[in-house]
């Protein structure tokens, strides 16, 4: 009879003591149900808005009439060569392309949804705002707009604003925060007391005096409020850097004659990246709740740019039309909440405190 003998410390030992920091943060993010269902969510969100065209259309993907074969998706042929009168691109809600297209040998595939973010059904029945039907599954606002598509095409242009705008503040608030906390001294007082007296210029009250100067845009939202976005998050990586740079691997690096950039992106950043990554989703919902307030007060975007807050202005100014204001909130809710259970869950995994 052979005796079992008892395994080696090292080989019997768990394979989690051997990995890196990110792979247990990685590995407590995906223990988080909660975290990896809303990051699960928002991502089929975000992909949904981003190929709104596919979805939510008012041109078909394929049409085949007369024997001729066209792909107005790309390029919409003219109402003449549907055998029109006209030489405006066809309007595919018109009864006459729609009977035309009925004919013997006549067809086309479309979306799911016949309808743009622009795009008005001048031969609707009901007036607009009309409430939802088979036609309209969330009704149209008060322009005659589809309320699926814009609640659509709104969110892509809001949730890739925020991350533009995102983008843009992380890469500010860490340059600043890295001059502040690497170099300390002179160089962080300077820094700090400019950062103060910026960051009591009123910012709304600038953004009213630009909206009425310039005409407003994507791009002038972008900038603007990118110029303010980065001062909280700079504070968060001073003091990383101003923890980090006192470590020992870093002062055994400058003894090695390694340069302040060397230093900087091989060793300080690597370990000061916590509270940029944890913050985020944070940021992204901060970011889509500036652009719709915005939007809301009529300082956004221009009125042709779809919007969650133009949507709700409209349903305050309509409230009889509950089906404007209703779903806009709830999307606005539900993305919110997501990105809040994603920054939760990802503030849990990077806390060195669990396990």
């Amino acid at each position: 009879m052979s005796a079992v003998l008892p395994q080696p410390a090292s080989q019997s030992a768990p394979q989690s003591t051997h990995r890196s920091p990110n792979q247990r943060a990685w590995q407590r993010f995906r223990g988080n149900r909660l975290g990896v269902r809303s990051l699960w969510a928002f991502a089929i969100l975000l992909a949904l808005a981003t190929f709104g065209e596919v979805f939510s259309n008012d041109r078909p993907f394929v049409a085949h009439i007369d024997d001729h074969t066209y792909f107005p998706i790309i390029h919409n042929p003219s109402d003449a060569a549907l055998g029109g009168d006209f030489a405006t691109p066809a309007d595919w809600h018109d009864p006459f392309v729609i009977a035309h297209l009925q004919r013997p040998g006549n067809w086309s595939i479309g979306t799911l949804n016949k309808h743009s973010a622009n795009s008005v059904d001048y031969f609707a029945k009901s007036p607009a705002p009309a409430a939802p039907s088979a036609a309209n599954w969330l009704g149209t606002d008060r322009f005659g707009r589809d309320m699926v598509a814009r609640l659509l095409y709104g969110f892509r242009v809001s949730i890739w604003f925020a991350i533009a705008l995102t983008v843009v503040g992380v890469a500010l608030g860490v340059l600043m925060g890295a001059l502040q906390g690497y170099f300390a001294g002179r160089v962080d007082l300077t820094l700090q007391r400019l950062i103060e007296i910026w960051g009591s210029v009123p910012e709304l009250y600038l953004l009213i005096i630009i909206a009425s100067i310039f005409e407003p845009s994507l791009l002038l939202l972008l900038v603007l409020l990118s110029l303010w976005g980065w001062i909280g998050l700079s504070d968060y990586v001073r003091a990383e850097f101003l923890r980090n740079r006192s470590l020992e691997f870093v002062k055994a690096a400058r003894a090695l004659g390694l340069s302040n950039a060397q230093i900087i992106r091989r060793h300080v950043l690597p370990n000061s990246m916590t509270p940029v990554i944890t913050f985020l989703p944070f940021r992204m919902s901060a970011a889509i709740l500036a652009l719709t307030s915005l939007d809301f007060l009529g300082l956004g975007v221009p009125p042709s740019v779809p919007s969650l807050g133009e949507l709700l202005r409209q349903g305050k100014d309509s409230l009889d039309a509950w089906w404007i204001i209703v779903p806009t909130f709830l999307l606005l809710t539900v993305a919110l909440l997501l990105l809040t259970f994603i920054g939760d869950a990802l503030r849990d995994a990077f806390d060195t405190r669990k396990g």
